[in-house]
């Protein structure tokens, strides 16, 4: 018996991945496309997409910036604080703290011709909402990736949620507390990183196609290590570098 647990395990968190990721795709199918035409919009008025999200949530700024086949006209939003390998106690009083979300939002200065996405699972801690309630104060529109169920449990720690500022909500339905495993009684195997990536994915492959039916060719980053990859992603570095303080950092 004891030979049979972890395919048992395997399978079983298998399912529910997929179940919930069928769920992604019912319950956002049109908003992935309202999405979609908000970060064209940015990106062919030569815009920025302005990206936040705190503790693992951070995960999900990382997919979108300098990735292969992602976006180059990306600014992730944050700050040292909300890190959580700098100080995991530290990020979490951070994206508790009011005040931060809202001047890391005004450092960054997004216009209307931008677009924000702010990733964060519950949508209730202070820093993700003062991010989204910020930008959307300065005419950006702003996507919502969060979870409706995960919010629902969530102690609201902010006088708002993220979603109350959205243009457009991609729900991920992350269940609350993130984990799904074991079934009878989830303690791990949390799901919401999968599911955000997933949803920030389905954007991406939704924009593409609106970009090919309106003849715009979108600033894509190629991986670095395939013929001619560091030549295309210089003169991208040459163009958004100026804009996008994490593209020239250095250490």
């Amino acid at each position: 018996m004891a030979e049979d647990t972890p395919g048992t395990a395997r399978d079983g968190y298998a399912q529910r991945v997929r179940d919930l990721l069928d769920r992604v795709d019912t319950g956002s199918g049109e908003a992935v496309g309202r999405a979609a035409e908000l970060v064209l919009g940015a990106v062919g008025s030569d815009g920025l997409v302005y990206v936040a999200g705190s503790g693992h949530s951070l995960a999900l700024v990382y997919e979108t910036f300098y990735r292969a086949g992602g976006l180059a006209a990306v600014r992730p939003l944050w700050d040292p604080a909300i890190v959580p390998l700098s100080g995991a106690r530290r990020s979490t009083r951070a994206e508790r703290r009011e005040g931060l979300g809202a001047s890391v939002v005004a450092e960054a200065a997004p216009t209307v011709r931008d677009a924000a996405v702010v990733f964060s699972t519950s949508g209730r801690n202070p820093y993700p909402v003062e991010v989204a309630r910020e930008c959307a104060a300065r005419g950006v529109p702003v996507i919502a990736v969060t979870s409706a169920a995960a919010s629902e449990g969530a102690a609201a720690r902010a006088g708002s949620r993220v979603v109350d500022h959205a243009a457009v909500v991609l729900d991920t339905a992350v269940p609350p507390g993130d984990a799904v495993y074991p079934p009878e009684a989830p303690r791990t195997a949390a799901v919401s990183t999968i599911l955000s990536a997933y949803a920030w994915s389905l954007l991406l492959a939704a924009l593409d196609d609106l970009a090919v039916a309106h003849g715009v060719e979108l600033p894509r980053w190629t991986s670095a290590n395939v013929p001619g990859g560091d030549g295309r992603n210089a003169a991208l570095m040459e163009r958004y570098g100026p804009r996008v303080p994490g593209l020239v950092m250095e250490v």
